[in-house]
C-alpha cells in the first residue's frame, strides 16, 4: 500500500496524460501531491523532508507550464529534485559526518562508515546520473517518450540499483534475521518524496 500511495502522483500524472494531454496533467499532478501531503497531516502522520521538497519543485514547476504554456517547466522537475537529492547526501556525509543511506535502509543494517560512505557517493553519482538522463529525455524525444521514461523507465533503474544496493549490503545483514532489513523506500525521487513527477 506504501508503494501505490508514494506513486501515487506519478499514476495520476501518466493516465491524465494520455487522457487529457500535459498541462491537464501537469495539474492533476499539483492536485495529487498536494491532497497527498494533506492526507499525512490530517492523519498526524509525519511529512518526510523530500516529501516536502519534492511538493515544492512540483507547485513551482508546474505552475509555470501551466501559467506559461511551456512544458520544459515540467520537464526539469526531476532534474531539480535528484540534484537536490543528490545535494543532500554529500552534505549530511561529507558536512554533518551521517550515514543517509543508512536512513534510507531503515537503520537496520550495521556496515562500518566506510561502506556507508561508499554507499553515498554510489548515490550521488546515480541520482546526477538519472538528473541528466531526464535532461536528455527533456530535449532530444518526444513529450510522449519523455513521460514513458519519466513513470517507468526512471522508476526501473531506481528498482535496479535499490536491488544491487542490498546486495552489497548483504555481508552486514544481522545473521540471526531477526531485523532483516526492510525494503528501502525512496521518495522517485519523481514521487515527492523520492518524489516522483
Amino acid at each position: 500500500m506504501k508503494f501505490l500511495f508514494d506513486f501515487f502522483p506519478v499514476i495520476l500524472f501518466f493516465v491524465a496524460y494520455k487522457v487529457f494531454g500535459i498541462y491537464t496533467a501537469t495539474l492533476v499532478a499539483i492536485a495529487a501531491s498536494l491532497a497527498q501531503v494533506g492526507y499525512l497531516k490530517l492523519a498526524k502522520k509525519k511529512v518526510e523532508p523530500m516529501m516536502w521538497l519534492g511538493l515544492a519543485i512540483i507547485v513551482v514547476a508546474g505552475g509555470a507550464t501551466v501559467a506559461f504554456k511551456n512544458e520544459i517547466f515540467i520537464k526539469w522537475k526531476p532534474t531539480v529534485l535528484f540534484t537536490a537529492m543528490a545535494a543532500a547526501i554529500g552534505i549530511a556525509q561529507f558536512w554533518f559526518k551521517k550515514n543517509p543511506v543508512a536512513f534510507i535502509f531503515n537503520n537496520t543494517i550495521t556496515a562500518p562508515d566506510p561502506v556507508w560512505r561508499k554507499l553515498s557517493i554510489t548515490w550521488i553519482t546515480f541520482l546526477l546520473f538519472i538528473a541528466i538522463l531526464n535532461i536528455w529525455f527533456a530535449y532530444y524525444t518526444s513529450t510522449d517518450t519523455w513521460v514513458l521514461f519519466k513513470t517507468f523507465g526512471d522508476m526501473g533503474l531506481f528498482f535496479v540499483f535499490i536491488v544491487l544496493q542490498i546486495f552489497w549490503l548483504m555481508p552486514y545483514l544481522p545473521e540471526d534475521g531477526s531485523t532483516a532489513a526492510a525494503p528501502p523506500t525512496v521518495a522517485d525521487p519523481n514521487v515527492n518524496a523520492q518524489g516522483k513527477i
